[in-house]
C-alpha cells in the first residue's frame, strides 16, 4: 500500500510540474511588470497599484482540484490504483501542493515588500487577508494553505459530481448552490455573514476553514470509493 501511495503522489507532482512551472513564472513576469508601473507612478498624484499574488493562486488551485478529476483518476485506476490507495494519495496531495504554494508565495511576498521597501515604491502595494490582523509570513502560509486546500477539497467534490453524474448531475448541484447564492445576496444574509466575519476576524476562522475544506475532502470519499474509468459526460 505504501509503495503504491507514493507511486501515486510521484505521478500527480510529476504531472503538475509542467503547468506548475509555467503558472509560476507567468506570474513572478506580472509581479515584475506591476512593481515597474508602480515605480513609474511614484511621482504621479494620488498614483497607486494594489496587487495580490495569492489570488491567482486560488484561482489556479480551484481549477486545479476540478481538472485533476478527468485526468488523474482514470490513468490511476488503469495503473491498478485501489480506490482507497488513491483517495489516500490526493488528500495529501492536496496538502502538500496548497503548503508548498502557500510558502512560495509568502516568501516571494516578503521578498518583494523587502524590494520596494528599499527602493521606497510607496506607489506599490501588496495586498492579503493577514493585512487585516498581523501581517506574518507564518499567518500568510497559514491562510493561503487553508484558502487552497478548501478550494481544491471543494472544486475536486464537484469535479467528481461532473465525471460520475453528468453535466445533469454535477451542472444541479452547480445551479442549486448558484441559486443559494443569489437567494442570499438577494436576502442579505451573505452580505450580514461577510460583515460579521470582517468585525470579529482572527485566525482561528482559516482553521475552521481548513477544517470545512478536510470535511469537503471526506465527502469525496462517497464519490471516490466506486469510481470506474468510464466518464459519464
Amino acid at each position: 500500500m505504501g509503495r503504491q501511495i507514493k507511486g501515486l503522489l510521484y505521478f500527480f507532482v510529476t504531472d503538475m510540474r509542467r503547468s506548475f512551472f509555467i503558472f509560476w513564472s507567468i506570474l513572478l513576469i506580472t509581479m515584475v511588470i506591476t512593481i515597474i508601473g508602480g515605480y513609474l507612478l511614484i511621482n504621479v498624484e494620488d498614483g497607486a497599484m494594489y496587487f495580490m499574488p495569492s489570488s491567482a493562486l486560488y484561482i489556479y488551485c480551484a481549477i486545479f482540484g476540478f481538472v485533476l478529476v478527468k485526468e488523474g483518476i482514470p490513468f490511476s485506476i488503469k495503473m491498478g490504483a485501489t480506490r482507497k490507495n488513491l483517495y489516500m494519495a490526493l488528500g495529501l496531495f492536496f496538502f502538500g501542493l496548497a503548503l508548498v504554494e502557500s510558502i512560495l508565495v509568502s516568501t516571494v511576498h516578503s521578498i518583494i515588500k523587502g524590494i520596494i521597501t528599499a527602493f521606497s515604491i510607496d506607489s506599490y502595494n501588496l495586498v492579503h487577508s493577514s493585512m487585516m490582523m498581523t501581517d506574518t509570513w507564518l499567518n500568510r502560509v497559514i491562510i493561503d494553505t487553508s484558502f487552497m486546500f478548501f478550494l481544491l477539497s471543494g472544486m475536486f467534490v464537484i469535479g467528481l459530481l461532473f465525471y460520475k453524474y453528468g453535466l445533469l448531475g454535477g451542472g444541479s448541484v452547480v445551479g442549486i448552490l448558484v441559486v443559494l447564492l443569489l437567494l442570499g445576496l438577494a436576502k442579505g444574509w451573505v452580505y450580514t455573514f461577510f460583515i460579521n466575519i470582517y468585525h470579529s476576524l482572527d485566525m482561528a476562522l482559516f482553521y475552521q476553514i481548513l477544517l470545512i475544506g478536510i470535511v469537503l475532502y471526506g465527502v469525496s470519499w462517497f464519490l471516490l470509493r466506486r469510481i470506474t474509468i468510464v466518464n459519464t459526460n
